[in-house]
């Protein structure tokens, strides 16, 4: 898993090798979740690596920020912290294996669809901005990506009203590769909540991709509800997955 959230880090974005870490940076946007690096599996970074890794990300007047499982990596973590970096949270990795899915179907009113027009993707994208509190609409790079995220091989759905064709909500899954494929971005509008369109979402993905022969099908809770609602579905905690930065 975390071989497959490295190469997931690295896709589309500047890379850059120090001491034992993999620093990524965006070149589209400043997003702290755009640029972060992660360490090496079993990494024991001195001082001066993590010195090194902090400018950096200072040099291009970026937030120094790492998300990595915590297993993996252990003396990277008590070095980090020893510098001054803290957790922004710690969150368990969950996992849902073939034949542990649950099926949950959309509630009445609401369908499942794969975006297919520009008005589709622009609705996915603004469904999941209004559900993360993300003030810009979608724009023309953004309808381009998310087509851009079907054609390389990854996973899209859009939960829309049956009866006026608006956006409810939507989430999405990378590529499977070596059997393995994480699922993200799972929002749903705050008028459309608790009526079980994110449990639909989660179950339509995570069959979409075991259909398609992942093996290891794995998310991160944003938070205890979100937890209660991907155990719904099948997943079960198998690691903690830490984010931390270096504030100032």
């Amino acid at each position: 898993m975390q071989s497959h959230m490295r190469r997931a880090a690295a896709a589309g974005r500047t890379t850059e090798r120090v001491g034992p870490f993999l620093a990524t940076y965006s070149a589209e946007s400043t997003n702290p979740f755009l640029n972060y690096a992660v360490p090496d599996d079993g990494a024991r970074p001195t001082a001066s690596d993590v010195d090194a890794l902090t400018a950096a990300y200072r040099r291009r007047d970026l937030l120094p920020r790492l998300e990595f499982l915590a297993d993996t990596a252990p003396e990277a973590e008590s070095a980090l912290l020893a510098a001054g970096y803290v957790a922004e949270r710690r969150v368990p990795l969950m996992l849902c294996r073939p034949g542990s899915a649950v099926r949950k179907p959309a509630p009445e009113g609401i369908e499942l669809v794969v975006p297919s027009s520009d008005v589709d993707f622009a609705g996915l994208v603004n469904a999941q901005h209004e559900a993360f509190d993300v003030p810009d609409p979608a724009s023309e790079l953004d309808v381009a990506q998310s087509r851009e995220w079907l054609a390389k091989g990854g996973f899209s759905v859009l939960a829309r009203d049956i009866a006026t064709g608006e956006p409810v909500g939507g989430g999405v899954a990378e590529a499977i590769v070596d059997g393995t494929t994480e699922v993200a971005g799972i929002g749903v509008r705050g008028r459309f909540r608790r009526r079980g369109v994110g449990a639909a979402i989660t179950a339509w993905l995570t069959a979409a991709v075991h259909d398609q022969g992942a093996r290891t099908v794995f998310l991160t809770p944003a938070g205890a509800d979100e937890q209660r609602l991907y155990a719904s579905v099948g997943y079960q905690a198998a690691d903690d997955m830490v984010h931390l930065s270096l504030p100032g």
